[in-house]
């Protein structure tokens, strides 16, 4: 697979196949992962990676459990108008290929609970870093989960980033023995075999047209 194929065959994984995700697969993965860019070569990043009965045991602590205080705003964006029509768009794909109706609230929650579970991947990566790190080093962040992305890819697997689950930060931390007041949590990663039969990992998206978000100066 070359990276263009990487890059415009990954999309959100809703639903993964019964299939363990080998070791050496994804620790090759995280290790090529660690020439991903950041500034000053500060590698901000740090993670775990769950499966098994870790795994099934970290979920057992936050099935049930009440969502907490996120600790950093990802919906800011909504505010907008021109954005809330992106997220409108792709929330519109989904629930539709799930067989949803837009005023099915019992339905459209179930749902949103399955983020909870990952979606029963059968791999979920935590990622988190010192708080002291700043709006450079998230982004530096963002560089290495999408570098991992590409690179499960390459080997066949699919991911689901999962910003939903800051909502659990505190357990988290409390799961894999981190600082409270040291750490700041980031992100999940849902990581498995996507059920290529699935709707709900084939309906369409969209995209902004290139020229809606890029110039291009100097050429005739």
């Amino acid at each position: 697979m070359n990276v263009t194929e990487a890059v415009t065959t990954r999309r959100s994984i809703r639903q993964f196949l019964d299939k363990p995700v080998p070791f050496e697969v994804i620790r090759r993965v995280m290790d090529k992962a660690r020439w991903a860019p950041s500034g000053c070569n500060y590698q901000p990043w740090q993670a775990t990676i769950l499966t098994g009965q870790p795994l099934a045991d970290f979920r057992s602590k936050i099935v049930g459990k009440p969502m907490g205080q996120l600790e950093y705003s990802w919906d800011a964006p909504a505010a907008h108008e021109e954005y809330k029509e992106r997220l409108n768009g792709i929330s519109k794909g989904m629930f539709e290929a799930l067989g949803i109706a837009r005023d099915d609230s019992a339905g459209r929650m179930a749902a949103m609970a399955r983020n909870v579970t990952s979606f029963d991947a059968p791999c979920l990566l935590l990622c988190y870093f010192p708080r002291f790190m700043l709006e450079p080093q998230w982004s530096d962040t963002g560089m290495w989960l999408q570098t991992i992305a590409l690179l499960l890819r390459e080997e066949g697997l699919d991911s689901c980033f999962q910003e939903f689950m800051a909502f659990y930060a505190k357990e988290i931390r409390d799961f894999l023995g981190l600082d409270h007041d040291s750490t700041m949590f980031f992100c999940g990663m849902a990581i498995g075999y996507r059920d290529p039969d699935a709707p709900v990992n084939n309906f369409a998206r969209e995209r902004v047209p290139l020229e809606q978000q890029v110039k291009f100066l100097g050429w005739d």
